[in-house]
């Protein structure tokens, strides 16, 4: 039995040590299941601070989540005249600092994001973000965490 846990730590560990290796962009990059993300993340001019600054706290929307918004509004949003409205937009996935699901678990809290709008972040029965809900959580990267999350969020307006 001790072969055999040792087998299975020598599995698990590379590829959790590769996850913590990379910032979260690169992370995002290799996922394979955030490619939207990645060019909204290039398009609004957000890739270095979000691959060298942090900690941060990204709730990361999948490729099917962008899928879900109404026709044609991942276009109108990656158009170079709306990169005020995709910045607020993805400013407001991302939190100032590491925080994982534990600090979540049994509570709900309101977090500031980046854009500083207030997000609604609710664990008493799982994870739910606004009207998310955290499909996977706790993806570390060299600056910061990634929950996956299955819809964009979209900031309250003023």
């Amino acid at each position: 039995m001790f072969r055999t846990t040792l087998a299975a730590l020598a599995l698990i560990a590379p590829t959790a040590m590769s996850a913590q290796t990379a910032d979260i962009v690169a992370t995002a990059q290799s996922a394979g299941s955030f490619e939207t993300l990645v060019e909204a993340i290039q398009a609004a001019g957000l890739e270095d601070t979000l691959s060298a600054g942090g900690p941060f706290t990204i709730f990361a929307p999948t490729d099917a989540a962008f899928e879900g918004l109404p026709d044609g509004a991942v276009e109108e949003l990656l158009d170079p005249a709306n990169r005020d409205e995709l910045v607020a937009l993805l400013t407001y996935h991302v939190v100032p600092g590491q925080l994982e699901s534990f600090d979540f678990s049994g509570t709900t809290v309101a977090v500031a994001t980046v854009n500083g709008s207030p997000l609604s972040v609710d664990g008493t029965a799982g994870v739910m973000v606004d009207d998310a809900e955290v499909v996977e959580a706790d993806i570390l990267a060299t600056n910061g965490v990634i929950h996956v999350i299955d819809r964009v969020l979209v900031p309250m307006g003023p």
